[in-house]
């Protein structure tokens, strides 16, 4: 596939899931009542969440926050995800799945969508939480300087 990442969703009752936290697709295509793939245009930013479980409890929790890859460009390969993406935060476990959630909302109270969040505040997060250390919030005038700098570079 060329100009697009391509997100396969997948959702088995008490058993596997793989659904968006955020992020715009552009197009859909539902493969049969338990699966869909979704596309998006290069530059979006998207949150996939993977779950699995067996008959002894969770067994997988992760999140991949990451950006769609420009023609060209070199990008990091991620299951479920063709041809791959740019990782901008990658965590598994529970309770760091949960941490990134949380963070997400928080973001979502400051600029609406977390889409719209600066990619480097996913990056920042991602290796606090790979060291051990407490993110910092996503603050308005973080956005704000974001838009700023998004608006210089068009």
């Amino acid at each position: 596939m060329t100009g697009g990442t391509e997100v396969a969703l997948l959702h088995v009752p008490g058993r596997q899931e793989h659904w968006l936290r955020f992020g715009q697709h552009w197009s859909e295509r539902i493969i049969d009542r338990r699966r869909r793939t979704l596309l998006f245009r290069p530059g979006a930013v998207f949150a996939f969440i993977r779950w699995a479980s067996n008959d002894h409890g969770t067994i997988e929790s992760r999140i991949d926050i990451a950006r769609a890859g420009e023609l060209g460009e070199s990008v990091t390969c991620l299951p479920y995800i063709e041809p791959g993406a740019v990782s901008l935060l990658r965590a598994a476990g529970w309770p760091k799945v949960r941490q990134v959630l949380n963070l997400i909302d928080e973001a979502e109270r400051v600029c609406g969508d977390a889409a719209d969040v600066n990619p480097d505040y996913w990056q920042h997060v991602h290796q606090r939480l790979i060291t051990g250390l407490t993110p910092a919030r996503y603050s308005a005038s973080r956005h704000r300087a974001w838009l700023l700098r998004r608006k210089l570079d068009t």
